[in-house]
């Protein structure tokens, strides 16, 4: 596969960093939610081996958001394709089959807060700034997928208000995000990536279905649901390996990704 507004390099065994690379700001179009959807729904199609992924962006900006030029073009008529991509693409951040950590500095608006909140997790330089411009520019979106990293009357201020938050005052209304060095959040990030990817395989592309299976259930159903893979899971190499070499105080040596056990969890 090319991609023209996507970069990659693989930082440490099995962690791959992509960018965001659309100058002068990494406004998304058409194009790049497309290559956003191929990239993080089929990982493993460009990034040999990946076990985690850190997510920034190119330039002083992690993602100023939409391209307005594609916004003002905008009709009801082929609003509904448009807006299906955009969809596709936060989606796909959000399914990975593997854990997707945000770096994030600069502009995270609108759409780059959408894809930041997309991710797993999200590491910030302390000036990054996150907001909901949406009433300033007439458009709606993004309000829903930052109540999965802020309380609601937080998302609320936000989206009424279209105010930016800098990571840190972001983090001290209740925002869930680290917030590490302006010159260490991407080393922050990978320390992350590379504790992942230390982990099973197997064990955190299943982890990884359930958690994105359990997100809004109530906590009664979505327990039962989780120990049902912890009885699944205890029938694997894997699982027992880690005991042993837990209380052997080694490390553990995993056996490569079953794709037997990367399944489609019943419903």
């Amino acid at each position: 596969m090319s991609f023209r507004y996507l970069k990659f390099s693989e930082e440490a065994p099995g962690v791959f960093r992509v960018s965001l690379d659309r100058p002068p700001a990494n406004g998304v179009d058409r194009e790049m939610y497309i290559e956003i959807k191929r990239l993080f729904s089929a990982p493993d199609k460009v990034l040999e081996n990946v076990r985690a992924i850190i997510l920034t962006g190119e330039g002083k900006h992690f993602c100023a958001g939409n391209d307005l030029d594609e916004f003002a073009t905008m009709t009801p008529e082929n609003g509904v394709e448009r807006m299906w991509r955009v969809r596709e693409a936060f989606f796909a951040i959000q399914d990975c089959p593997v854990p997707v950590i945000g770096a994030v500095h600069g502009a995270a608006l609108g759409t780059g807060l959408a894809i930041a909140a997309s991710c797993d997790f999200v590491v910030a330089a302390p000036s990054a700034r996150f907001g909901l411009p949406e009433l300033t520019v007439g458009v709606f979106g993004g309000a829903r997928h930052l109540a999965r990293i802020a309380p609601e009357p937080l998302v609320r201020r936000m989206f009424f208000t279209g105010e930016h938050l800098t990571a840190e005052d972001f983090k001290a209304a209740g925002g869930g995000v680290m917030v590490a060095g302006e010159d260490s959040f991407v080393q922050e990030a990978l320390r992350l990536a590379q504790r992942i990817a230390s982990y099973s395989p197997t064990a955190v592309k299943l982890g990884k279905q359930v958690l994105n299976r359990i997100e809004n259930m109530d906590l009664k159903t979505g327990y039962e649901f989780e120990q049902g893979f912890t009885v699944k899971m205890s029938g694997h190499h894997d699982s027992k390996e880690a005991l042993t070499a837990f209380r052997e105080k080694r490390a553990p040596v995993y056996d490569d990704l079953s794709p037997e056990w990367t399944i489609t969890l019943p419903e």
